[in-house]
Formats: structure tokens, C-alpha cells, sequence
């Protein structure tokens, strides 16, 4: 057992309540031990040499980015599956890396990350956040993760290498992958129910699996106590998911307002990632995403926004992501500027925090600064909540994770 360091004199952030709150945050085996309240001055006394002065910054809980793809260093996917597993690893330790400097201290990713890169970083063998993983996304043949160009005849392997995701028809084929997957210990199942912007042969407006194939994997999930998230834009997509007992709608940008009542109804979380629309408009042809890609990139741009403003005014589960690719991962924070347009700061910290650990089922261990909770915590130069462009800067002053300092400030 590690002696205990003390954060002193934080005014950290109860987000839930949405107050500040002064106090000294005691820390022991990674987990915030004690929490002691102050209501007067900044107490000094009994300082060891080991504690952090905290005095005049502000804290906020960890952040969870819950729609990454720690894999994907290139936008155009195909290449991923001709790569070098150990070649691949090298860039997804650099990116999570990157992660973690922007204070985003746990991170769930929605297809390819897999379990040793889960253990490499849980065993400190790999810098960068906490990782929760899906394994390979499931897709139709001709659907979101089949990569394959229209006059490319041969199938496709369905576990390579590096690649996103895998080929599964028909329900007992998706039983099977589901459960391959879940062997792996995945802490969730990725489906693609409709199409996407950077597939090559499918149609944004297309949905994709059948009801009962979406069941089988749902089935299987939740016989091993996990959820299956879906990949959906339509409101047609999305409410064959919600039919089929999906837990977690990711993208959503063309739901309507009928649509995101049904999400609600059903209690679903919804992780929208506007940031990678952006930045595959500024930044998508130099950085690989090839020309079929690029034109299906304004079918939904605009409309991301729309359905954002429709999501926090019906109430929905709202959670933060970003699904950049490549070289554009870069702008990860970003997405907090562009939320903001449409958003309450406390809501938006809320989607990084306290609702995305509800979705990782880890509500009170992760996304909160509580007794007992993980120690992760982000120390800002001023109040995100009168000036949310400190959460757009790429850099804050300090991040811990496991109580331990792992940027800025001189890590220990």
C-alpha cells in the first residue's frame, strides 16, 4: 500500500450538483481515500512533502471520451487491415498518449481496440487512458465495416489484423462473432445498423442488419452482462436498434424529434461526435479518406447539429465522443467548442462525465470526485463553467489518473 498523497486546497467540481466545493483530496491506491471540506482560508499546516498545493486552480473529474478508435491511424480504414499489428500498436500508444494529455483519463472505443492494449495500459506497460474495449465492430456484408471497393470481389477476412471491424450474416453468424468477441473480454458489442461516411459501397440513409440478427447480439451481450451500442444515423436505424434492446446509439446526426423521444422512452444513451464531421471536411482528403468518403461527409454535417439541439431539449442520455481518425485525433477537444454552440457547460461536462460512466456501467467510480471513486481529476487554470474555452485547449495544467500526476506539474 502507497502512502497517501493529499491534493490540497482543490476547488473541485461536483457535477451532478453542479457546485464548486473546497476541500483537501486525499488519496490512496488510486482512489480518492478522504475528502475533507473546508469552508474557511487555505490550511497549510501539516504539509508533507509529497502532497499538491492546489490553491487557486480548479478541478474537474477526469474526462471519458466514449467514441474513439485508438486504431485508427488513418482515415482511410481499408489500409488498417494490410498493416502490421505491432506496427498498428506503436501509433494507438502514441495516440492514447495524446489522450491522456488532454485530460481524458478513460476512454471507451467503439471498434478494434482490444484486449491487450486494455492490459498493457491497466498493467502501466502503456501510457494513456483507461481503455474500455468492443473488439471488432459487426457489420453485414456491404455495411459500415466492410471496406471492400465495389469492383473488389474477394471476401473479406473477417478478423484482420488492425481492421475496425469484421462480417457477420445472419443471426447465427452474429451469435458467433458476438461471442467470439466476447471471449476477448469486451465490455461491450458494436454493431452497424446503418450506413456510414467512411465505408466505401453503403449508403448513409441505408439501415443495416436485420431485427433478428441485431437480437442474437443483443441476446448474447446481455447473457454476459454487457450492451450492445449500434452505429446509426437514421431515425429509421435507430429505432430498429431500439427495438432490438440496443443500449447505445452512436451518431445519431439525422433523428428527428420523434426518434429522440423513443431514446428517451427507452432509457438509451446516445454518444454524438460532431468534432470528426468538421474536421473530415477540413482535413479528410489530405489525411487518407478517399473520394466516395468525402461526399457522403455533408449528408451529415449539418445535420449533426440539428439533432444535438433536438437530444439535450428532449432530455436524452447524452454522452461525449469523438471518432476522429488519423492524423485529425489531434482535434479530440474541439468537440467541446462545437457543443457549446448548442449547449449549457455543465451539460456537456455531464457528457464526459458522470452520463458517460453510467453508460461504461461505472456510475460513482469513474467521471466524480467522491470517497471511494477512481482518483482521475483535471486541474484547469480558472472555471470551465464561466470560460468553457479552457476545455477547447489541448493542454490542461494538470492531469491525474490513479492519483497519480501523469501530465504536468511533474509526474510522479
Amino acid at each position: 500500500m502507497n502512502a497517501p498523497v493529499v491534493y490540497k486546497n482543490a476547488r473541485y467540481l461536483d457535477v451532478e450538483e453542479g457546485i464548486w466545493r473546497t476541500g483537501d483530496l486525499e488519496v490512496a491506491d488510486g482512489r480518492f481515500s478522504r475528502i475533507t471540506q473546508s469552508t474557511g482560508p487555505a490550511d497549510d499546516s501539516g504539509h508533507r512533502p509529497h502532497d499538491v498545493d492546489l490553491s487557486g486552480r480548479h478541478v474537474i473529474p477526469g474526462l471519458i471520451d466514449c467514441h474513439v478508435h485508438v486504431y485508427a491511424m488513418t482515415a482511410n480504414l481499408a489500409e488498417l487491415e494490410t498493416e502490421a499489428p505491432s506496427y498498428a500498436t506503436m501509433h494507438a500508444a502514441r495516440l492514447m498518449g495524446d489522450m491522456l494529455e488532454r485530460g481524458f483519463t478513460t476512454v471507451r472505443d467503439t471498434g478494434g481496440g482490444d484486449h491487450g492494449l486494455a492490459a498493457a495500459q491497466s498493467e502501466g506497460l502503456l501510457r494513456g487512458p483507461r481503455l474500455f474495449f468492443g473488439g471488432k465492430s459487426l457489420s453485414q456484408t456491404g455495411g459500415h465495416a466492410d471496406n471492400r471497393r465495389p469492383g473488389q470481389q474477394q471476401s473479406q477476412e473477417p478478423m484482420c489484423c488492425a481492421g475496425l471491424g469484421m462480417i457477420a450474416d445472419g443471426p447465427d453468424a452474429v451469435r458467433r462473432a458476438a461471442r467470439d468477441q466476447l471471449r476477448t473480454g469486451s465490455h461491450h458489442l458494436k454493431i452497424m445498423a446503418g450506413g456510414g461516411v467512411a465505408s466505401p459501397t453503403d449508403r448513409v440513409d441505408s439501415i443495416q442488419y436485420s431485427l433478428a440478427e441485431m437480437r442474437a447480439a443483443v441476446e448474447e451481450a446481455h447473457d454476459a452482462n454487457r450492451y450492445v451500442a449500434a452505429h446509426a444515423y437514421t431515425p429509421g436505424a435507430i429505432s430498429r436498434a431500439l427495438d432490438a434492446g440496443v443500449r447505445s446509439i452512436e451518431h445519431a446526426n439525422l433523428m428527428d424529434r420523434d426518434t429522440a423521444r423513443k431514446l428517451r422512452d427507452a432509457g438509451a444513451f446516445v454518444t454524438m461526435n460532431l468534432v470528426t464531421y468538421w474536421a473530415l471536411k477540413e482535413f479528410g482528403a489530405s489525411m487518407g479518406l478517399p473520394d466516395a468518403s468525402q461526399r457522403k461527409v455533408d449528408d451529415v454535417l449539418a445535420a449533426g447539429e440539428n439533432a444535438l439541439r433536438i437530444a439535450d431539449e428532449e432530455g436524452l442520455q447524452l454522452c461525449f465522443g469523438t471518432d476522429l481518425l488519423g492524423g485529425m485525433q489531434i482535434h479530440q477537444s474541439k468537440e467541446f467548442e462545437i457543443r457549446a454552440r448548442h449547449q449549457e457547460p455543465l451539460s456537456i461536462l455531464r457528457a464526459a462525465t458522470t452520463t458517460a460512466a453510467k453508460l461504461l456501467q461505472r456510475d460513482g467510480e469513474l467521471g466524480v470526485i467522491r470517497e471511494d471513486a477512481s482518483a482521475d481529476f483535471v486541474v484547469l487554470d480558472g472555471d470551465p463553467l464561466q470560460d468553457f474555452g479552457l476545455l477547447s485547449d489541448p493542454a490542461p495544467e494538470m492531469v491525474v489518473q490513479g492519483g497519480r500526476i501523469v501530465s504536468g506539474g511533474g509526474e510522479n
